[in-house]
């Protein structure tokens, strides 16, 4: 298979994608986010969260926050 062709069939998905604005590598971060859910419902605080999984993923902090935050927001790709 070519990659035009891999294009193709995911096509209206990636102008979807592209529209509200996530990137193709925001994937690798599902994981973080559900843990992030997990750690807080456990009774973690956001601080210890946040450090915890940015040792784990290897990312700063600040990278941690943003993705948390971009990851719950809402999606409207109407206003685009």
């Amino acid at each position: 298979m070519k990659v035009i062709e891999i294009l193709k069939l995911g096509q209206n998905w990636l102008e979807l994608l592209q529209k509200s604005c996530i990137r193709m590598d925001d994937v690798r971060f599902i994981g973080m986010y559900y843990e992030y859910q997990q750690l807080i419902r456990d009774g973690n605080k956001k601080s210890y969260a946040i450090a915890f999984l940015s040792e784990k993923y290897n990312i700063c902090e600040r990278q941690v926050y943003y993705m948390i935050k971009k990851f719950s927001a809402d999606c409207n790709v109407d206003a685009v």
